[in-house]
């Protein structure tokens, strides 16, 4: 499973550290990450990641400068902030660490696409329509929740 994990590309240490420990946790559960390949979350949780030998994928807004050391792939877009739609697609689940505007656009994204987004010190939202996002307490329940959330037979999409 692509699990896109969303946050600030800035950060202070506590919301870095939940992000190192969701990285941690899509890799030793066989998962790759996904995020938009900077620094804050993004760059927590592919270490996080990298650190249990997982593999991680960086969409990055412009060119390859200014990546995270911790990615496996880094793919330069030139797309700006409009690349958070492609990191929102690229995730069959999305995990929100905290965030500004930006991770929220992601959310939205993630929602609008019909994927799950599970948040963990993130935006409070209330179900609308199809979409949702729901909120887990913890780096380790998030990403057993996102596994539940996205597999067909569950209370995820099809």
């Amino acid at each position: 499973m692509y699990i896109a994990v969303v946050g600030a590309g800035d950060c202070d240490g506590k919301t870095g550290e939940i992000a190192y420990r969701v990285g941690l946790e899509i890799a030793r559960r066989g998962h790759v990450l996904v995020c938009g390949g900077l620094g804050g979350v993004m760059d927590a949780a592919a270490k996080g990641a990298h650190e249990a030998g997982g593999v991680t994928v960086g969409i990055l807004p412009g060119g390859r400068e200014g990546a995270s050391q911790w990615l496996t792939v880094a793919l330069p877009t030139g797309m700006g902030e409009a690349r958070n739609a492609l990191v929102a697609r690229a995730g069959d689940v999305l995990i929100a660490v905290g965030g500004g505007y930006g991770t929220l656009s992601e959310i939205a994204l993630g929602i609008k696409m019909g994927k799950p987004v599970v948040g963990l010190d993130s935006w409070n939202l209330e179900k609308r329509g199809r979409g949702r996002m729901e909120a887990a307490p913890g780096p380790v329940e998030a990403v057993a929740l996102a596994e539940r959330l996205a597999s067909p037979g569950t209370d995820g999409p099809p």
